[in-house]
């Protein structure tokens, strides 16, 4: 075994491995006393071991399976192959009081007799044309998703749809309803849909279709399989993003083992696929704030030596959904100008088996200097996220937003369809909180309980990778604060990132969640 210097500490490196990998990852005796502080490197100052820019590959529209176009007329008025009428509880809403007087109350008699429930329809054919009566839901974002799919079943190219209460959000529930992702397969449906909305600003369509830009990039991201989508294909999607003004810069193995980022290559080392990580700005002139993103980046994740059942296995394929948050919301960030500044970085990497793959009781030297001794292979996240969170900091990060599938045991606590939120400062998290319920998207708080971080003591390192078997996402949580001083939330995302079966904004799979919570955040900045 041959030793090298590495920052004033004491590297001993596996025998027949003098890899940069190695370099970071071997067994090590630390010298704290005389440890000099880590070279100071900003991703977008490096000029050595960048991944050099590559160009887009062609794509076809990311919304052609719908399109919102603002009209003048409405359903009394107006001409289209269909109309719909809203319909709550077995009323009518007014915007179709007209069109019913004109058909001598017909539509009102049809919805008696059929008695609608929320999301439901009925096609009727009369001398004004077809009319869809559609039930209404309690809320605007879902009924236009439910109502785009029952759209899609029907045959009619173009159809003309009364704006509800909230626009917004119905505009953004049509597009995001009418989700597909179908480009592996050999037949696709290749239909495309027209929805006419009277009375409503071109400038409110423009916002939700990109919108809806950044959470179908989410969305396709954490659907694409993962021999497909690997850490290498992750960063080249990022650099797509600089044809939008987005500056992205991507580090190899060998840039990030010298930025001495210890957990991250530990948990990459077990692939043949290399680690990437993805570093972004969006620097408008004139942004009045700066906020961080911090996504976790597994574009697989088979659990390690702790090797996960095949049925925990099978979605793993998005372990990336935070990273794919991230990369949304700058596409949509730039589309939209928000006058934010947007830094983002995402550690990408695999967690699978080998010979190479690190092993439960490993110990692991951080980018922030701390110590980890791994009790569990399958707690992978936090490692990277370690990583990537101090070195947001140290790209002078004043406060941080994370997301990541982090935890079963978030899911456990809240379910599929709410996000855990910890705050390490409890204005911070009410800020995020606020953002989320206007983004539609639901999370919950959830307690930091100091005295957890007891099951997070090691006796031979500064800290384990997990506790005990109860409180898990919490103790994951305290974990990840033990890498940064600055304010942060951290939103585990586990539940609601992956949709076990459709839903009324979008198809099994990806969903997109924290996109628009993202942008929610930045406009209130």
């Amino acid at each position: 075994m041959r030793a090298l210097s590495s920052w004033r500490s004491t590297w001993i490196l596996p025998s027949g491995r003098r890899t940069a990998r190695a370099q970071a990852q071997g067994a090590f005796i630390i010298t704290p006393s005389r440890a000099a502080a880590p070279p100071r490197a900003s991703c977008f100052a490096r000029r050595s071991h960048r991944i050099p820019p590559i160009l887009p590959r062609p794509r076809g529209k990311t919304l052609d399976v719908v399109t919102l176009r603002a009209v003048s007329t409405g359903l009394a008025e107006g001409q289209a192959p269909l109309k719909v009428v809203w319909a709550k509880e077995g009323v009518l809403l007014p915007q179709g009081e007209a069109l019913d007087a004109r058909l001598k109350g017909r539509l009102r008699q049809a919805l008696k007799e059929a008695g609608l429930k929320a999301g439901e329809s009925l096609l009727l054919y009369t001398e004004e044309g077809p009319v869809l009566l559609f039930g209404r839901g309690e809320d605007d974002r879902e009924s236009g998703g439910r109502l785009a799919q029952a759209l899609q079943r029907l045959a009619f190219p173009e159809a003309l749809v009364e704006p509800l209460e909230d626009a917004d959000a119905l505009a953004e529930g049509l597009l995001l309803g009418a989700y597909r992702f179908d480009r592996l397969k050999t037949k696709r449906e290749e239909k495309a849909l027209t929805l006419l909305l009277p009375g409503v600003s071109e400038a409110l369509l423009e916002r939700a279709r990109k919108v809806a830009e950044g959470v179908y990039l989410a969305r396709d991201l954490v659907n694409e399989p993962p021999n497909l989508l690997t850490p290498e294909a992750l960063a080249e999607r990022a650099l797509e993003l600089r044809a939008l003004g987005v500056e992205v810069e991507v580090l190899d193995e060998k840039a990030i083992a010298e930025l001495g980022m210890g957990a991250f290559l530990a948990v990459a080392q077990g692939s043949e696929n290399p680690p990437r990580f993805i570093c972004l700005r969006y620097a408008p002139e004139g942004a009045k704030a700066r906020l961080d993103l911090v996504g976790k980046g597994l574009t697989f994740d088979s659990g390690g030596y702790s090797l996960k059942p095949t049925e925990s296995m099978a979605t793993m394929k998005g372990d990336m959904a935070g990273a794919a948050a991230v990369l949304g919301a700058f596409k949509a960030a730039a589309l939209l100008g928000l006058p934010v500044e947007l830094r983002g970085y995402i550690a990408a990497c695999e967690n699978l088996v080998s010979g190479r793959a690190y092993r439960v009781g490993d110990v692991l030297k951080t980018l922030s200097g701390k110590t980890v001794e791994v009790m569990n292979t399958d707690a992978e996240g936090r490692l990277t996220l370690a990583d990537a969170l101090a070195y947001a900091e140290r790209e002078g990060a004043e406060r941080i937003l994370e997301l990541s599938t982090l935890t079963g045991a978030a899911v456990v606590a809240l379910g599929e369809e709410v996000a855990a939120l910890f705050a390490t400062e409890p204005s911070w998290g009410e800020r995020v909180r606020e953002a989320a319920e206007k983004a539609g998207e639901k999370v919950w708080p959830m307690p930091l309980e100091k005295a957890y971080r007891e099951k997070l003591k090691s006796p031979v390192a500064d800290l384990k990778n997990v506790g005990d078997r109860y409180g898990g996402a919490i103790a994951a949580a305290l974990f990840l604060a033990e890498f940064v001083q600055v304010p942060l939330v951290h939103l585990d995302i586990a539940g609601p990132a992956f949709a076990r079966k459709a839903h009324a904004l979008g198809p099994e799979g990806g969903t997109g969640f924290g996109v628009r919570t993202i942008l929610k955040v930045a406009e209130a900045l």
